[in-house]
């Protein structure tokens, strides 16, 4: 590969009109171009960040290495294969697919090809998440709440697929056990698709997750909270600060515990900025990228067993 990576961003709507701002402010990355099937907003966005807009995939076969794949998650599999079958590097924005069985045919081709499949799971990249390195350990009970006010942005597919995948992606990684069971309730309240649901998951460790997503809530709430023996641990995505509670030894016998608590702010951190560097350090390097292909479809498995047995009424 050339000193410069080629870039280009596929679907400039909300979301992907931010990784193309990423890509353009990176060292050594040349945007290359936007694709958008609505060519005004592409113009527009190209106009933005200093590229040119196309209309089609089709039209970066040849000219790019790398691409983010932010269209509606029903478009993922399609477009994805052909970037994947014109030896494209991919990062896909999550879930990979609406479905595994989609999502797999993704990661087979990828790895044919010999290429980069990263999926946009961003809370990986939080750095309240990142700094549960060494303190999570063997939790006992893990709660989230993920709650959002409606917007009509993403509701091609239901609140697990669309809010609740973030969080199970998180649990998944910290907790190396299988999930033995689940329980799901859902509602449908404003759109056509499930918009709050709940899921209690028990894994084979003894481990229990309790999980809250809503697209309908007046307020926004993004917290995920670990108990484990003598540890309590509150991660608040949103603000980026973790508060970490632990139990020291008891003094003179007899006498109450006392508690030290460790808060860290994390700031004005951009987790997507470290997203799509992360991805261009993969595309460089043709290492297996933090969340890959095969561990965003492990997620969606868990979803779609959620899903699969959903009580809605």
């Amino acid at each position: 590969m050339a000193d410069r990576v080629r870039a280009a961003v596929v679907g400039v709507g909300y979301l992907g009109a931010f990784h193309a701002q990423k890509y353009a402010s990176l060292d050594g990355v040349d945007l290359v171009a936007v694709v958008d099937s609505d060519l005004d907003r592409a113009q527009k966005v190209a106009r933005d960040v200093g590229t040119v807009a196309f209309p089609t995939v089709s039209s970066l076969r040849g000219k790019v290495d790398c691409v983010s794949l932010a269209v509606p998650t029903t478009a993922h599999h399609a477009i994805g294969i052909e970037l994947l079958a014109a030896g494209i590097d991919l990062l896909v924005e999550k879930p990979i697919t609406p479905t595994a069985a989609e999502g797999r045919a993704l990661v087979e081709l990828a790895e044919q090809r010999g290429l980069i499949l990263q999926v946009g799971h961003l809370e990986r990249f939080n750095p309240a998440i990142r700094s549960l390195s060494g303190v999570i350990s063997q939790p006992r009970f893990i709660e989230c709440h993920r709650l959002a006010p409606f917007v009509q942005r993403g509701t091609e597919v239901d609140v697990i697929l669309d809010l609740m995948i973030h969080d199970l992606d998180i649990i998944l990684s910290v907790v190396d056990s299988d999930v033995v069971s689940t329980e799901t309730v859902g509602v449908p309240v404003i759109s056509e698709e499930v918009d709050i649901a709940n899921a209690r998951l028990r894994f084979a460790c003894g481990t229990i997750a309790n999980v809250t997503a809503s697209r309908v809530a007046l307020k926004k709430e993004r917290k995920i909270r670990f108990f484990q023996s003598d540890t309590y641990v509150s991660v608040d995505y949103g603000e980026r600060q973790i508060r970490i509670c632990r139990r020291k030894a008891s003094g003179a016998p007899g006498a109450l515990p006392e508690i030290d608590i460790e808060e860290t702010n994390f700031g004005d951190a951009d987790p997507l900025f470290d997203e799509v560097e992360a991805f261009v350090g993969a595309v460089r390097s043709r290492e297996k990228p933090l969340v890959d292909g095969a561990t965003a479809v492990r997620v969606l498995e868990l979803a779609e067993r959620l899903r699969n047995g959903m009580e809605t009424e």
